[in-house]
């Protein structure tokens, strides 16, 4: 009882549920992205499955925070540089990363008919398993942050709960809005083949600031809402013209 009478408390719940939700961002696009391979019925489904699986494992790995603590001890030493756990799972979840989003890129790229059969061979066990391995990613990455910011695990729990069901409400549209628009689809793929390598760059212990590739993703999705309306501007215009002739 003593928290919720805390303004100490409220702050770090408030600034915690937005950092949260900015690193959610990734888990996201990446889920929206797998889901678009299922049927339309199964899409919404499957998506809150994975953030419900987000929710769970991040809740999960706070109260495992001496096992985390121990991930970070040097388990090998390669080229003099200190591997942990911790860095494995970086390392591994960023390459799994690079590797999806580049074979998406290339299903997009060989055109409608590809997709076709990727969405095919798609399976609802197959979609699920890896929305679980990259939740398990982001999560790693989510919770250390959070760890690193906020003593009581109570505000780190409500943190997460609050900043998941947010993301829920968000996802949809999100997954909506970048299945309909294959050119921010081809943006959000090429964010995660950058968000991949600075985990695998973090797994490395060489760490790429995180304002800058959000920065970054900003600009470039700002860009591309430009060029968005610029077509539907064109578009209407020429609807328009072709009405007059007629």
């Amino acid at each position: 009882m003593e928290l919720l009478t805390d303004p100490q408390a409220w702050i770090a719940f408030l600034t915690l549920t937005a950092l949260e939700l900015v690193l959610g961002i990734d888990n996201i696009i990446f889920i929206s992205i797998l889901v678009d391979r299922l049927p339309p019925e199964r899409r919404e489904f499957t998506r809150r499955i994975g953030l419900f699986l987000a929710m769970f494992m991040r809740i999960a790995l706070l109260f495992t925070l001496a096992w985390m603590v121990s991930m970070t001890a040097p388990l090998v030493t390669v080229w003099r540089e200190e591997i942990s756990g911790r860095d494995l799972i970086l390392i591994a979840g960023g390459l799994f990363l690079i590797w999806k989003a580049t074979g998406e890129i290339h299903g997009l790229a060989e055109g409608e008919e590809h997709g076709g059969e990727r969405k095919l061979a798609s399976t609802f066990a197959g979609v699920l398993t890896q929305i679980a391995i990259i939740d398990l990613v982001f999560s790693l990455d989510s919770i250390i942050t959070a760890v690193g910011m906020v003593d009581e695990i109570e505000v780190m729990v409500a943190a997460v709960v609050a900043s998941v069901l947010l993301m829920m409400v968000a996802a949809g549209p999100i997954g909506r809005f970048v299945s309909r628009h294959p050119t921010v689809k081809m943006l959000a793929l090429s964010f995660l083949i950058m968000v991949g390598m600075a985990l695998v760059a973090d797994g490395l212990d060489f760490h790429v600031p995180k304002g800058y590739i959000y920065f970054a993703m900003a600009f470039s999705v700002a860009v591309e809402m430009l060029n968005l309306r610029m077509r539907r501007n064109a578009a209407l215009t020429r609807k328009q013209a072709a009405g007059r002739k007629e």
